[in-house]
């Protein structure tokens, strides 16, 4: 779809004359009808209609005035018209400002006057939401379409503001009568203004050029292709992760220029399951909260499956482990136990499932190992942030020794580990320890209209990525903290805090963890959700009676978790200081609608202590 070129119109001069040429009447976007709310069979757009659409699209943006350079917000889930609009943004060379779907009014106008975006795409259910930013958003925001319909009281109200709204059909008339030259783009051009969510301050506008989408999808394809594991036309995406991340951007993309299908989830979480064994996906991307809800159900299917059937799948995973760690393919290890124990697990994915890549959060060893013996399916960490264009190191599959590591960096980067002595890390120590540097042409741009927060981690053409990185034998990388996230105690010990809550994580009895340290105070407390089936289970056997709320407030229960946390301390060998000495109990998992988490799922720590600020004072008072 895409090719490098000074003077190339791309990305859609080269998608029509390779994909839709060559696949012009292959599966390209699909959905599920839906009847009475209950969601039916996979309705496909091959790639011509697509093509189609998108050309209307793109001369109906030019009729509204919106010319090469010009922005274009786009706000929704995940859905056919979603990519439609992004596709008619490159082929016009407009900037793609996605406006993030899990925030609220507030960041959408912050986005959309930073951005200075003159028109946008909405879900149907949004438009109220971008109504919300007016009038302040008036001074750009000129023209608003519908991914659906549109309200007479939508409308009127738009009126007042003198904003043109659109419903979908009404916009693709604007054009029908007219013909536009596609701009000549260079590969230097941005194609898409990308707002991190961030875990303090406004929202930062990542500028990402066509270069760096090109060349991160060519050092993909390439660590795909020698491993024998590349993407091709046969390939079907399951695409639920937002197209408002790069993660998710970069893959679509990947899949278009490979003429592949891409299905689209019906934005139900709870329904994720049925959307994947509909769809039978070859391809899944995740991320980690979302693979442990896999892990967590296929291990409680096993656990109450009866004694016999229990014990048989017990022997199939340590047998097929033992081979894989022997280094047998995964496909090798064990055929016959794949067949007769296996094969449910794989047909409860939809039966094609060949490869899981989780991103955007390390995914615990645990359940990277079960997935890769259970799944019949090779699954890869992979890592990359908003500034390097998504992924920049991906595991290598049948490579048991890479679980728990995000794999080798991708061939189009440079990487360096710089030291960070207030921490103990030494990049140049017998294991290599520091902070991960990134150097490469998938780099972005820099920070719209923030020159100074540019500088501050673009140092001499090296990304700071503010992640600390541990070299492993093999080449691969191993997150293993956050620079930014330490504190010191009041006896001067510095504690990494994200460290610490991965190895505490590591208790069964634990779903999440927050750790603090004041300092003003001498030890670590911590909010913990404990995992429901482990707490209750406890509880029973110590006679404490209620539901799962009450049980988090006893006192045994709190004394139950930290006794375990303790062991896990001592297991692991932390130091003193870093023991946590009190525990709350949150039966609530921390989540986005309390702003605890960004929309990848990292923890808002500023956030964190602000609404538990009454709870952390309590805990410290109680151990003085």
């Amino acid at each position: 779809m895409l090719t490098i070129g000074a003077n190339r119109s791309y990305p859609l001069a080269s998608f029509g004359s390779e994909s839709v040429d060559n696949f012009p009447d292959s599966r390209m976007l699909g959905e599920r009808e839906m009847f009475h709310g209950q969601a039916g069979k996979y309705i496909w757009l091959t790639y011509r209609e697509v093509y189609d659409l998108v050309l209307k699209v793109g001369a109906s943006i030019r009729v509204c005035g919106v010319k090469q350079g010009g922005r274009c917000g786009i706000y929704g889930a995940n859905c056919s018209n979603w990519v439609i609009s992004m596709q008619a943004c490159n082929a016009h060379g407009l900037y793609c400002v996605p406006l993030y779907d899990t925030l609220g009014a507030g960041a959408v106008e912050y986005i959309i006057c930073h951005a200075e975006v003159s028109i946008a795409f909405a879900e149907e259910t949004k438009i109220s939401e971008v109504l919300k930013t007016f009038p302040n958003a008036g001074k750009f925001l000129k023209t608003l379409v519908s991914f659906g319909k549109v309200t007479q009281e939508q409308k009127d109200m738009a009126g007042t503001f003198d904003l043109k709204l659109y419903s979908w059909d009404e916009f693709l008339l604007l054009g029908m009568q007219e013909k536009f030259d596609l701009p000549v783009k260079k590969k230097t051009d941005i194609c898409t203004i990308m707002y991190t969510s961030g875990t303090t301050g406004d929202p930062k506008g990542v500028m990402i050029s066509n270069e760096s989408i090109l060349t991160l999808i060519s050092g993909v394809n390439h660590h795909m292709e020698t491993m024998n594991e590349e993407f091709t036309d046969k390939d079907v995406y399951l695409s639920y992760l937002p197209l408002a991340h790069i993660f998710d951007r970069v893959i679509e993309e990947l899949f278009i220029s490979k003429g592949a299908s891409i299905g689209f989830w019906h934005k139900d979480v709870k329904q994720l399951v049925d959307d994947i064994k509909e769809l039978k996906p070859t391809v899944f991307c995740a991320v980690p909260r979302v693979l442990d809800r896999i892990y967590s159900g296929l291990v409680e299917k096993i656990s109450s499956a009866g004694f016999l059937k229990h014990k048989l799948f017990n022997f199939a995973y340590n047998y097929k482990l033992g081979s894989m760690s022997k280094g047998y393919k995964h496909a090798e290890a064990a055929p016959i136990l794949d067949k007769i124990i296996f094969n449910k697990v794989k047909e409860g994915l939809g039966g094609n499932l060949r490869l899981i890549l989780s991103g955007a959060a390390p995914l615990s060893s645990t359940v990277e190992t079960y997935l890769r013996i259970v799944t019949c399916a090779n699954v890869l960490q992979g890592y990359g942030l908003t500034e390097t264009c998504a992924g920049s190191f991906v595991a290598r599959p049948d490579e048991l020794a890479m679980v728990g590591t995000v794999g080798p960096p991708l061939p189009i980067i440079d990487v360096c580990l710089e030291s960070v002595p207030e921490m103990g890390y030494d990049a140049l120590g017998n294991t290599p320890r520091g902070e991960i540097c990134i150097r490469g042409k998938c780099l972005f741009s820099g920070y719209y209209k923030r020159e100074d927060l540019t500088k501050e981690v673009l140092v001499d053409g090296w990304f700071h990525t503010g992640d600390v990185g541990e070299w492993q034998p093999d080449g691969s990388m191993k997150i293993i903290d956050r620079k930014k996230n330490i504190f010191k105690l009041s006896q001067g010990e510095y504690v990494a805090v994200e460290n610490l809550e991965g190895i505490y994580s590591l208790a069964s009895s634990v779903d999440a963890i927050w750790i603090y340290g004041s300092s003003y105070e001498s030890f670590l407390v911590a909010v913990v959700n404990p995992n429901m089936g482990a707490l209750q289970s406890w509880a029973e056997e110590n006679g404490l009676t209620g539901d799962f709320d009450t049980i988090c407030e006893n006192p045994k229960a709190k004394a139950y978790i930290l006794s375990e946390l303790t062991n896990t301390a001592k297991e692991k060998k932390l130091k003193g200081f870093e023991f946590i000495k009190a525990v709350h109990l949150d039966p609530i998992p921390f989540d986005m609608e309390r702003e605890l988490l960004t929309p990848t799922h990292k923890k808002k720590r500023v956030q964190f202590l602000k609404y538990y600020q009454n709870i952390i004072d309590t805990l410290y008072k109680s151990k003085r």
